[in-house]
């Protein structure tokens, strides 16, 4: 695949995640319900680990997601270890949430599967744009 190619679906699935976590977000802070067919996401939403320094985890999502689509923009080998830096970060740490889900809290959360998912795309996107041919040859 051409960078150019890596970069539009590496901004598109981005800014899918971040939809995503964005509407998570607005259901926590409009108190609402989220659409859920498991059951389980008002029990992840409202466990303990649904807040980080006092935010919700799902404002990290909405800005890491977004941080990766502006950095996705460039053509720059600091932008594409950027990218690639940061969404290693966000798959690792959705990893960890799914099996606080299922060991922990023992519930899961079907927007947080669909996070998982395109978590570990944009992760897998942005090393595979780090790691083109072009991107690895040293300046002369």
């Amino acid at each position: 695949m051409t960078d150019r190619g890596l970069r539009g679906a590496l901004i598109a699935f981005s800014l899918t995640g971040a939809g995503v976590a964005a509407y998570v977000l607005a259901s926590r802070w409009a108190d609402t319900g989220l659409i859920c067919s498991t059951g389980g996401c008002e029990t992840v939403q409202n466990s303990e680990y649904a807040e980080l320094l006092g935010l919700p985890v799902a404002a990290f999502g909405v800005a890491g997601y977004v941080l990766i689509a502006a950095l996705a923009v460039f053509d720059s080998a600091r932008a594409r270890i950027g990218a690639a830096a940061v969404a290693l970060g966000a798959a690792a740490f959705s990893g960890y949430l799914l099996v606080v889900q299922l060991a922990v809290i023992d519930a899961v959360c079907d927007w947080c599967i669909v996070n998982d998912v395109i978590s570990s795309l944009v992760a897998l996107l942005a090393v595979a744009r780090l790691l083109q041919p072009d991107n690895l040859r040293v300046p002369a």
